[in-house]
């Protein structure tokens, strides 16, 4: 085998020459993240923010006013209560494609421990992502399609092996930036944002179109939020043993395993978002952080009857030099907070940074 080692919680071969890459990315990670941890010391609460970036004096101006005791906007701590999109929110959506879609793609394309067992439908699928890569526009129903094919390809796999091929996934060189891994890609101002919420007592919700363990790999150790408080698309879980039967009519027994059943559950989109934080969280949000018309329905459910004073804030990909952003894009995100009265935060105006030191967009290989 030479110098190849197999990943044996992934099934993924890597070679030595991917191996050390993959560390030298994490030693630069950590020492990037202990430098902004000095930097933020003492400095104010959103010191990865512009001085003037009006986003930033407006949602500060509001922590105080719902956290002051006695004020006429003061939220008691169980209402304070944040939900943020993912992708395009917290993390890159544009290298060159969800992370979700990348993922397929590695499973059916790359994984030499898979790619000749995939089906012709998720085989489809991703030549659907390519062809989206490629022309920079998606089909439509794209979504669903990979919603169902994720939960396919990964048939079988036991809900922690699952986990931690997503984890191996992240941890490759990401494809259009020098000095970061596919799984540091998190927008560094938006990561203060929630700690500086939790620092004020908000407790913070991630609500995401991509499925939920694959959210909970993404975010782990990098997001301050437990795996009980990512919502996103859910496939069906079964025993080894339940075959297809009806979880109601089978136990889990003894030494059993709970694995992917092969089948998508429910998409977690527009009504669909409203709908699972309703459920799990019980309570109405009071923040939303979006940055695409997927959010439309959480940011009308937050502010829609809510006896809290709201605040609605949505990313615009407007940064063409540290970010692969789209311009036209940007421009109707803009026009529907305008519209709707939602806060805009622009990543060209707004952010003194968006991955960090070190980091920088490159071309293509």
């Amino acid at each position: 085998m030479g110098n190849r080692h197999k990943d044996h919680t992934s099934g993924m071969w890597m070679n030595a020459s991917q191996i050390l890459p993959a560390v030298r990315y994490r030693f630069i990670h950590d020492m990037v993240r202990e430098q902004e941890k000095k930097e933020q010391e003492g400095a104010g609460p959103l010191s990865l923010w512009k001085q003037d970036a009006p986003a930033a004096k407006e949602l500060i101006s509001y922590i105080e006013a719902v956290t002051k005791e006695g004020g006429e906007d003061f939220i008691p701590p169980r209402n304070r209560i944040a939900v943020f999109d993912l992708d395009g929110t917290l993390f890159c959506e544009t290298d060159p494609v969800y992370f979700e879609y990348r993922l397929l793609l590695h499973r059916v394309r790359d994984d030499e421990t898979y790619r000749d067992q995939a089906s012709e439908f998720e085989k489809s699928v991703a030549q659907k992502i390519e062809t989206t890569i490629e022309t920079g526009t998606a089909p439509e129903g794209l979504d669903l399609e990979n919603g169902q094919a994720i939960s396919s390809a990964f048939a079988g796999f036991r809900v922690d092996e699952f986990a931690d091929y997503v984890r191996r996934y992240r941890e490759q060189p990401a494809l259009g930036f020098s000095g970061m891994r596919i799984g540091d890609a998190f927008f560094r101002p938006m990561i203060q944002v929630i700690d500086y919420l939790k620092q004020n007592g908000f407790f913070i919700y991630i609500c995401s179109g991509t499925d939920r363990m694959v959210v909970r790999s993404i975010v782990e150790d990098e997001v301050d939020v437990a795996p009980s408080q990512v919502i996103g698309t859910d496939e069906v879980l079964v025993t080894r043993a339940q075959g297809e039967a009806d979880g109601a009519e089978c136990a889990f027994e003894e030494n059993d395993q709970l694995v992917l059943g092969g089948k998508l559950l429910i998409k977690n989109l527009q009504m669909n978002k409203v709908s699972g934080i309703a459920h799990e969280i019980g309570l109405q949000p009071v923040l939303c952080f979006g940055n695409s018309p997927g959010d439309y329905s959480m940011a009308n459910y937050v502010t829609a009857g809510n006896r809290y004073r709201t605040g609605v804030y949505m990313v615009l990909c407007d940064d063409l030099e540290r970010e692969r952003g789209n311009l036209q894009k940007a421009e109707k995100m803009a026009a529907l907070c305008r519209q709707y009265g939602w806060t805009a935060i622009s990543m060209k105006n707004d952010w003194r940074m968006i991955y960090g030191d070190g980091v920088s967009k490159k071309e293509y290989a």
